[in-house]
């Protein structure tokens, strides 16, 4: 079995650890000058490198048994009881790394982690060394199984990240899904899904058309996100320059290493409904007063002497009335 390093940015993950696991900050505690540490295994000396390997990176066929090793040093003037766990990975809802908490029970690459001591007692500026191994089950899925080291004591938490793959098949896929256009608040959300069996770091565009044109043509940019086979993240796009009035088509295109991409689309109206509803009361006003004026133009026409059907029908009284008595005038 190989490990090697994966980069700063693994480590940069693991900072997080503490929170993720339900511990409380890191920190130095009983005034020690320096805090313990946990890290992968460098060699010789009294200390790990300081270019040594943020993380462990672990390849390897269903069956096999990996070996690595994990250094806790403690540079303080007292001694340190360090309890050791595994610990599975997963993403939080915004995507941010995380790990399975102390009371939860891992069912993956947690799970193959056994250690030749869960705890440690380490003396005053010592390192100690704790020999551990990660067996693969024999039914264990191709690809990318993400997973930490959680070491704990006196009041600080470390997380170590382990990234095992298993030997097989690889698959990265992607998908955009539940594209939404939030026009009061001017953003957009949508979910990522991972499809496949890698761990994926997704890049996003973002385009968007009115009726006179474009309104919006962002290019792919990396996300802060880093998503887990089998994981679902929702995501929200700010959009602070949002029309107050158009019909808008959206498009979100997402991308990734080993050829991952998908696009999805949704379309949205954009109506200053304040100015509408403002409007809209003129309007009944205007319509209300004129209907109110027919009428009282009405009742006068009716009120008047001699106008409409009443007057008439005085006149032929009248007229009757002269004729019967032979009264011409």
């Amino acid at each position: 079995m190989t490990f090697s390093a994966r980069g700063a940015l693994c480590a940069a993950a693991l900072a997080l650890v503490a929170a993720a696991a339900g511990a409380g900050p890191a920190h130095a505690d009983g005034g020690d000058p320096a805090p313990w540490s946990a890290a992968p295994s460098a060699g010789g000396g009294t200390g790990p490198a300081k270019d040594g390997r943020p993380s462990f990176y672990a390849e390897g066929t269903p069956g096999a048994v990996l070996r690595d090793t994990l250094s806790v040093t403690n540079p303080g003037p007292k001694p340190r009881t360090i309890t050791l766990r595994g610990a599975d990975a997963g993403n939080t809802g915004s995507g941010a790394f995380s790990v399975t908490p102390a009371k939860g029970t891992p069912k993956d690459t947690g799970a193959w982690l056994s250690f030749a001591k869960r705890q440690v007692k380490v003396p005053p500026r010592t390192r100690a060394e704790v020999p551990f191994t990660l067996t693969v089950p024999t039914n264990a899925m191709p690809g990318d199984h993400p997973g930490a080291i959680v070491a704990s004591g006196g009041g600080r938490t470390v997380g170590v990240r382990v990234d095992l793959r298993v030997d097989g098949p690889t698959l990265s896929a992607l998908t955009v899904e539940r594209v939404d256009v939030d026009t009061e608040a001017g953003s957009i959300s949508y979910d990522l899904v991972n499809r496949g069996n890698t761990v994926l770091t997704p890049k996003l565009a973002v385009h968007a058309d009115g009726v006179l044109g474009t309104l919006l043509d962002r290019p792919a940019r990396t996300l802060p996100v880093e998503l887990l086979p089998g994981r679902r993240v929702t995501l929200t796009e700010p959009w602070a320059d949002a029309p107050a009035l158009d019909s808008v088509d959206v498009e979100l295109t997402a991308t990734a290493a080993g050829g991952a991409r998908d696009t999805a689309t949704a379309s949205a109206r954009f109506v200053p409904w304040a100015a509408v509803a403002g409007g809209g009361a003129l309007l009944l006003a205007a319509a209300g007063g004129a209907v109110h004026l027919v009428r009282r133009r009405g009742r006068r026409r009716t009120e008047e002497p001699g106008s409409g059907d009443g007057a008439e029908q005085v006149g032929a009284t009248r007229e009757l009335a002269r004729a019967g008595t032979g009264d011409e005038r």
